[in-house]
């Protein structure tokens, strides 16, 4: 009797964790990097700026509350609806169109038609993986203001005067559109190339037995199946282009002119070049409801599609 009691003192407890709780916890430790470097590079910069939107802060001194004077500041700046509509502008001359040739693109990438994919394919994209630095210099080359300037050699041989592209009201804008263009264009590419790669063939065989024209297989099987890829890249177009920063600022460095400044540039401008970080985070709070406003409109528009 006494051999037993001693066994049984002397057996090993059992864990009071399952085998599934230990399971959630190693799961939890393996992301928890990731939320850690994202509440802190993330989500506390995005919560202080909703917080700053309501200061007079100048980086360094004492916060001072002002309720809803930097907002009204803003709403009531000319430059900040110059910005506006520079971005707005932008957005249409370099999103739009970057969507409707991606489709066009892919669907030429997919066709039996062409040789050669796979070299297309990598050149296609060779453009997104490439340094946005670079390609807003060497757009900056290419759009010089000079007559020798690329762009003003090939519009010369149409009879066109030079353009002062870095100073034009249009020129501007169509500068730093075709950069964006030209730089996001395959990306959509690929990933429409995707989407098309995933419609099954059987439906295409279907519709030429059928009758079908290629109009027709464009319009009733490509369009409304590629419909949740083209919500996917209109809603992240859409946002890419409200927060354009990079090309404006290399192309037109930093006199912040108004032929090229956008919401983002102008944010930018307010916090670090007058060191006003109430009016900064105030624009930025309004960018982000635009964005809001304007990617919903975007997705519900896309949604229509192939119905």
């Amino acid at each position: 009797m006494v051999q037993t009691n001693l066994e049984v003192q002397q057996a090993p407890k059992k864990s009071s964790l399952s085998e599934k709780t230990k399971e959630a916890i190693s799961g939890y430790i393996y992301i928890a990097p990731f939320f850690i470097l994202f509440g802190i590079f993330g989500l506390f910069p995005i919560l202080f700026s909703f917080y700053l939107g309501f200061q007079k802060w100048n980086g360094l001194g004492e916060m001072e509350y002002v309720g809803l004077q930097n907002f009204e500041w803003i709403l009531t700046d000319p430059m900040f609806w110059t910005s506006l509509t520079n971005t707005l502008i932008m957005w249409v001359l370099g999103t739009i169109p970057q969507l409707i040739v991606g489709i066009i693109l892919a669907y030429a990438l997919n066709s039996a038609l062409i040789k050669f994919k796979t070299i297309f394919r990598v050149s296609i994209f060779m453009p997104y993986v490439t340094s946005t630095v670079a390609v807003a210099i060497v757009f900056g080359v290419m759009f010089n203001s000079q007559d020798f300037g690329l762009i003003n050699v090939i519009v010369g041989l149409f009879g066109v005067d030079p353009v002062a592209w870095s100073t034009n009201w249009w020129g501007v804008k169509i500068a730093i559109s075709t950069m964006v263009f030209w730089r996001w264009v395959g990306y959509n590419t690929i990933i429409y190339l995707a989407g098309l790669q995933a419609i099954p063939n059987e439906l295409y065989e279907a519709a030429v037995i059928d009758g079908a024209t290629v109009r027709q297989k464009i319009q009733y099987i490509t369009i409304p199946m590629l419909r949740p890829i083209i919500i996917l890249t209109v809603f992240t177009s859409t946002i890419g282009a409200l927060q354009l920063f990079t090309e404006p600022l290399i192309f037109l460095g930093r006199t912040y002119r108004e032929e090229g400044i956008t919401v983002v540039l102008y944010l930018y401008r307010e916090a670090f070049s007058n060191l006003a970080f109430g009016p900064a985070s105030a624009a930025a709070i309004i960018l982000f409801i635009i964005i809001i406003i304007i990617s919903g409109f975007n997705v519900l528009l896309a949604n229509r599609l192939g119905r």
